[in-house]
C-alpha cells in the first residue's frame, strides 16, 4: 500500500462529502501531482484568456476561473480528473446571449455574465436535489460532436478579422466570414506575420509532444517581440493593461428583467455542462476502476464552482475534456493538480500581469483560431458517418443550425434533435417473431404477416417500452400476425425489453386482449418485470388476461402450449 498523507482526511472531514477528488493524498504521487499542475497552467492560462475573448469578457477574468471556480470544484466534487475551468462552448452561448445587452467588456456586461453563472449554478444544484442527474443523457454524443463541431466553426470565423487586423461588420458567421474575404486587400501584414508566427510555433510543438506548451511558448515570444519593436506604435493593436491582483468579490446583476433575459442561455449551458462533465467524469471514472465517483457529488461541485465564478467576477465554468487530457497525461492523478494549477494562477494574478500589456491581438486571436480548429471533430464526423448515416445526418444539421443560426438557437435545436432521435428508435422498434432454433434456441426473425414460431404458436417481442407514440405499432404487428397464415391458438407476448406501459398504450392492449379473445386465441406473457406486472394490474390488464397467463420465459410458455394440446 503507497503511504499516504492523510489516508481518507483528518477525522473532521472524515464522512463530509469534501475533498473526494483529493484524499487520500499519496506522499510518493505529490511531486507528479504538482508538477501535473504546473503543466496545466502552462498550457491553460493562454486558453483561457482566449475564451474570456470568445465571451467578450475582460482578459483577466478568464485568469479568474482558474483560480475560486476551479479550486471549488478540487474541493467539493467527487472526480479526481475532471478540470473545471473556462470552457469555449459555454463561452460562446454566453456571448451570444449578452450581445445587445450591454457593451463587452464593460462593468454591466461583467455583472450579467456573473448572473448566467449564478442561474447556471442555481440549475445544477437543482438538479442534484431533484435526483435528475439522469438529464445528462439527454443530449447524445452525435449531437455534441456536431454541436461542438459548429461552435469551432463558428468561433474560428469570427478570429479571422482580428489575425488580419481588419474591422469587419457582422454578427452572424456567414456574413461575418464573408466580409473577411472582401477585407483581404485591407489586411495588415504584421498582424497577419503574427498569427501565422503563433500558429507555426504551436503546430511545431504540438507535433513533438502535447506535453510542451506550445500556446505559452508562443505568448511569451509574441509579448517580447511586441515589447522590443514597440508594435503598437507602430499600429499594430495589443491587449493593453491587464489588472494586477486577486478578483473583487461582489454580486452579479440581480434583476427581474436580467434573470428573464439570460434564464435561457443559462440552460443552455447547463446543458452543455451536464453532459459533457459528466461524460468526461465517466470516461476516467471507467479508465481508474478503482476510483469511486458520483454524479451527483460532481453536480454539487460544479454548481459551488459556477457560483463562485458569479461572485468572483468570472463567467461560466464547465468540465473540460482537453484540460482533464492534459492532467492525465502529465502524470496527475488527484484534484491537488488542479489546486496546484490555482496556485500558480494567483502567482501570475499578483506577480504577472504586467507584460500581458503587450499581447499582440493577433496573437491572441490566433491562440483561440486554434481552440476552435480543434473543436472541429472532423474525425468524429466521419466516424458516425461511417456507422450511422441517419445519427450523421442529425450531427451535421446541428453542427449547421449553430453556424447559422447561432450557438444558442443551436443548442436547443440539438436537444431538440437528440430527442427526436430517441424518439424515432421507440417509435419504430425493432419487434421480432421469436423460433426455436434446431438446437433448442430461441432466435429472432422479422415481423411478417402470419408468421409463426411453430403451428398454431407465435411468440412476439415488442421492442421497447410501450407509450403513446409506439402503441399503435404493437396493435398493427399483432392484426398482420393473427389475420393471415395458418390457425393461430396461442400468441405469446414476449415483454423482456419493455420497462414502461403508459395509460394511452395500455387502452391499446387492452384492445388487443378484447381482439384476440374475439378470434378465440389465447393471449399470454414473458418477461414481465416487477414494476411492469404493477401497472397491467392497475389497468385491469391482468383480470382480462385471466388467470395463468404470465410465465417467466417464452420456453415455460411453450412447455404451456404443448400441455393444453
Amino acid at each position: 500500500m503507497p503511504e499516504s498523507l492523510a489516508g481518507r482526511g483528518p477525522g473532521w472531514l472524515r464522512g463530509l462529502p469534501v475533498l473526494q477528488g483529493v484524499l487520500p493524498v499519496q506522499r510518493s504521487r505529490v511531486p507528479a501531482d504538482a508538477l501535473a499542475g504546473l503543466t496545466l497552467a502552462a498550457i491553460g492560462v493562454p486558453e483561457v484568456l482566449g475564451y474570456a475573448k470568445i465571451a467578450g469578457m475582460p482578459l483577466v477574468t478568464g485568469l479568474y476561473t482558474m483560480l475560486l471556480p476551479m479550486a471549488a470544484f478540487a474541493v467539493l466534487g467527487s472526480s479526481r480528473h475532471l478540470v473545471v475551468a473556462a470552457d469555449s462552448a459555454t463561452a460562446a452561448i454566453l456571448a451570444a446571449a449578452l450581445t445587445g445587452l450591454a457593451a463587452a467588456g464593460s462593468e454591466r456586461y461583467v455583472r450579467l455574465a456573473g448572473l448566467a453563472a449564478l442561474l447556471t449554478a442555481g440549475l445544477l444544484l437543482v438538479v442534484r436535489l431533484a435526483r435528475l442527474a439522469f438529464l445528462a443523457n439527454f443530449l447524445s454524443r452525435t449531437v455534441l460532436v456536431g454541436f461542438l463541431t459548429g461552435v469551432g466553426i463558428q468561433v474560428a470565423a469570427g478570429q479571422l478579422p482580428g489575425m488580419l487586423g481588419v474591422t469587419v461588420a457582422g454578427q452572424s458567421t456567414l456574413p461575418k466570414l464573408l466580409n473577411t474575404l472582401r477585407a483581404l486587400p485591407h489586411a495588415r501584414w504584421a498582424d497577419a506575420a503574427i498569427s501565422v508566427g503563433v500558429i507555426v510555433i504551436v503546430v511545431a510543438a504540438r507535433m513533438i509532444t502535447r506535453r510542451i506548451p506550445g500556446q505559452l511558448i508562443a505568448v511569451i515570444i509574441a509579448i517580447i517581440v511586441s515589447w522590443a519593436a514597440d508594435l503598437a506604435r507602430h499600429g499594430v493593436a495589443v491587449v493593453g493593461p491587464v489588472p494586477r491582483g486577486l478578483p473583487r468579490l461582489g454580486l452579479p446583476a440581480l434583476g427581474r428583467h436580467d434573470v428573464a433575459a439570460l434564464l435561457g442561455a443559462a440552460v443552455s449551458m447547463f446543458v452543455v455542462i451536464l453532459a459533457q462533465s459528466a461524460a468526461t467524469s465517466r470516461a476516467y471514472a471507467g479508465k481508474y476502476e478503482e476510483e469511486e465517483f458520483s454524479e451527483a457529488t460532481d453536480l454539487v461541485g460544479l454548481g459551488a464552482a459556477n457560483a463562485a465564478a458569479a461572485f468572483s467576477g468570472t463567467f461560466v465554468v464547465n468540465g473540460s475534456p482537453t484540460k482533464a487530457q492534459i492532467v492525465d497525461s502529465a502524470g496527475g492523478r488527484s484534484q491537488l493538480s488542479m489546486l496546484s494549477a490555482s496556485a500558480v494562477v494567483l502567482l501570475v494574478l499578483v506577480l504577472l500581469t504586467g507584460p500581458l500589456a503587450y499581447l499582440p491581438d493577433a496573437a491572441l486571436a490566433a491562440v483561440v483560431f486554434l481552440i476552435a480548429v480543434e473543436l472541429i471533430d472532423l474525425a468524429g464526423m466521419r466516424r458516425i458517418l461511417a456507422t450511422r448515416r441517419h445519427e450523421f445526418a442529425v450531427a451535421l444539421l446541428t453542427a449547421i443550425a449553430v453556424v447559422v443560426l447561432g450557438v444558442e438557437d443551436g443548442i436547443v435545436l440539438a436537444i431538440i434533435a437528440s430527442i427526436v432521435d430517441h424518439l424515432r428508435h421507440s417509435y419504430s422498434p425493432l419487434n421480432s417473431v421469436l423460433v426455436k432454433s434446431p438446437e433448442g434456441h430461441w432466435r429472432t426473425t422479422p415481423v411478417a404477416a402470419g408468421a409463426r414460431s411453430e403451428e398454431g404458436l407465435v411468440v412476439y417481442r415488442f421492442g421497447t417500452s410501450l407509450y403513446y407514440a409506439n402503441a399503435a405499432k404493437l396493435a398493427d404487428d399483432v392484426a398482420a400476425l393473427v389475420g393471415h397464415g395458418g390457425p393461430l391458438r396461442w400468441m405469446v407476448l414476449d415483454c423482456v425489453a419493455i420497462e414502461d406501459v403508459d395509460y394511452t398504450a395500455s387502452t391499446v392492449l387492452a384492445r388487443v386482449v378484447e381482439h384476440l379473445h374475439q378470434r378465440q386465441v389465447h393471449l399470454v406473457l414473458s418477461y414481465v418485470l416487477g414494476p411492469v406486472r404493477k401497472q397491467l394490474d392497475r389497468y385491469g390488464i391482468s383480470t382480462a388476461l385471466g388467470p395463468g397467463a404470465y410465465y417467466e420465459t417464452p420456453t415455460e410458455a411453450l412447455e404451456a402450449f404443448h400441455a393444453a394440446r
